[in-house]
This record gives C-alpha cells, structure tokens and sequence, in this order.
C-alpha cells in the first residue's frame, strides 16, 4: 500500500501569515498515546501482505548502509499539504459561520473573530512590507487588565490608527488587541462604519472609553483629532493641542495607566501642501488635501508613499493612585494631559533624530 501522509494537527496560525509551525512530538513516559513507558516508540503492525516502511529517527539503524531517510508528505519545515488543507478547511468553516450567523460580536459591534482573520490579514502587508513598521517599546503596554494608548496624529489620511492597531495585535506578547476611538465622521461614511465597527472601533466618546477600560480593554485615542491628521506639511511633527484633557478624565475613572505612543513616519505618507477649503465645505469633511501628487494624478495620486515607520510605546503613567474625585480636578487633569503630550513630543524629535532616511 502507499505510504501514509502524515499531517500535523497542532496549531498552525501564525500572525506573520508565513509557513506553518512543524509538528511536535512527544517523546517521554507516562501518558495515553504516548508508546513504550521508556520513551521509546511503540513497534508498527503491519497489516496482512503489506510491508512496513522504515521510519527514520525511530531505528539505530535507519538510514544505514548508504540511503537517506525517507521523508514524508510533510516537509522538514512542516510546510506541505496538510498546511495547506487545513488552511482551507478553516476558510471553509470561517464562511460557513459567516453564512449561518454562527459568531460573536460585542455590544459595540466587534468582530474579533472577522478582525484577526480578514481585516489584520489585509492591513498586515501594508504594515509589514510597504511601511515597513518597525515597534519598540510593546512591552510597556500591561499583558492583562485596561490601559489608555495616546498617540499623535497625522498623515492626511487615518492609516497611523490602523497601523498603531496591527502593532499591538502582532507584536504583543499577550495577544492584545487595540479598540481605537473614532471620530463621528467615521460613523457617518457608508461601508468604512461597518468595517470600522467590526474591527473594534467605537466613538470618541468618555462614556464608551470608560466601560471598554473598566472592562479591561486597550483603548487607543489619538486626542490631535483633525487638527493633527489635517495639518500642513510644514508643521510635521509639531503636536497640536490635546484638546480638554478629556482622555485625562477618563483614565482616571477607570484607574487605567495611560502608555504614550509615539508614530514617526505618518507624516509623509502624503505631503499636505495646500487644503481646498471651499471644496471641503460642499464635501462636508473638515478639510480637502492638495498634495504633490493629488488630485494632480486623479486615483494613482491617493497612493501613499512608501516611507518608513517606527512606533514607540512609552513609560506607562499610572493613575489607579489618585482618589475618585481627581477626575474633577482641572489642574490635574491640565498637568497630566501636558506631561503625556510631552513625553510623546519628546520622543518624536529623538525618532526623527534617529533615523537615516524619510524611505529607509
């Protein structure tokens, strides 16, 4: 009879995408399934008329007398046909639960199971190949309980959230995932408020920020708003203001450790040279962007350039100290809002510093 193909039933998905882990085996006494109770393999039966291939690793005397040892369907990287026919038998019964409505979703609409495997799988090439992300710091986000991610904002057009996202999915020990506070107009845009819902999103609201991090979530908010992603080339790198200290409040309420972040890289993606203000008001969004290569080029100027990214979580700063009415507590809240605003424009100008090019 042909020779049976082995296929390995461990857990073969891996964030980069890449090929698939090799197959474990156990070696050791004690434990069903497991063979002889001296660790060594259990001897094969045959069945009638059949013979027993030579298995290597499993005799002294394998591979002996000049023959490589066979090997199986399976590469020495694990990476054959059972990979591939258990990444289609998942994708089958992904959609199948996609068809039945056999899934979950929170009471803010998120899809944690369609985010890990269509929405990181679509967004992970532009992080990891295009932009070329590069994340320090990771372990400053807490491996358990809420924490407040504030970052800057810019780059004419959001990607800085989403790439700050797929650098906490796949880059934290923890498998920690990120829910971004989104602005109205987010929610207001037909098909990007579904996908913004099921991929974790919620309004920028201190109401729905407070029960994620009370509920042990990772929040992120990048308090800039417009003013930040908006901004002209000429003020790269210059924070704007951080509003009211609001996410300050919230923090505070909830006795969640806030982790600055700082994204370098985001603003040259598209170089905002000019902002066709009468244009935006008809548009009804905040701003209408000229930049070198749009609308100049029509669709192909909207691609952004392919510059290089670095992301820098912070010294967390703790807030589970104060007492409960710090939250009312304006001049609190002032000095903490600076001191995060700070930190994070500190880092900036040290990235900056760092670097050895815009591209590389």
């Amino acid at each position: 009879m042909a020779d049976a193909k082995v296929i390995p039933f461990d857990d073969d998905r891996s964030r980069s995408g890449g090929a698939s882990r090799p197959a474990r085996r156990r070696t050791g006494a004690g434990g069903p399934g497991s063979g002889r109770g001296d660790g060594s393999a259990a001897p094969v039966s045959a069945l009638p008329g059949a013979q027993v291939p030579e298995l290597s690793g499993l005799s002294p005397e394998a591979g002996e007398g000049g023959q490589e040892p066979r090997r199986d369907a399976v590469g020495a990287d694990g990476s054959a046909a059972g990979g591939w026919e258990r990444r289609i038998a998942g994708g089958l019964a992904f959609l199948r639960r996609r068809v039945t409505g056999d899934y979950d979703v929170d009471e803010f609409g998120y899809d944690e199971e369609l985010t890990d495997q269509v929405l990181m799988s679509l967004l992970r090439p532009l992080a990891d190949t295009y932009f070329r992300v590069e994340v320090k710091g990771i372990e400053n986000i807490p491996s358990d309980g809420g924490a407040l991610i504030v970052a800057n904002h810019s780059g004419t057009l959001p990607l800085d959230g989403l790439m700050l996202q797929v650098a906490v999915h796949d880059n934290h020990p923890a498998d920690r995932h990120l829910r971004l506070l989104a602005a109205d107009l987010v929610f207001h845009l037909p098909v990007v408020n579904e996908l913004a819902r099921k991929a974790g999103h919620t309004l920028a609201c201190a109401e729905d920020a407070q029960r994620l991090l009370e509920a042990g979530e990772i929040v992120g908010v990048m308090p800039e708003g417009f003013k930040g992603i908006g901004k002209p080339f000429g003020e790269r790198y210059k924070l704007q203001r951080f509003g009211r200290g609001g996410f300050v409040s919230t923090a505070l309420r909830a006795g969640a450790p806030i982790v600055p972040c700082s994204i370098v890289g985001a603003e040259e993606i598209y170089p905002m040279i000019g902002n066709a203000k009468t244009l935006a008001r008809l548009l009804g969004i905040p701003y209408f962007p000229i930049t070198p290569t749009f609308p100049w080029l029509g669709p192909l100027g909207a691609l952004p350039l392919p510059t290089k990214w670095t992301i820098q979580f912070g010294e967390p700063i703790p807030t589970d100290g104060y007492p409960p009415e710090a939250a009312e507590d304006p001049m609190l809240m002032f000095n903490l809002t600076d001191q995060v605003r700070e930190q994070i424009q500190h880092t900036l100008y040290k990235l900056l510093v760092q670097r050895r090019s815009v591209f590389f």
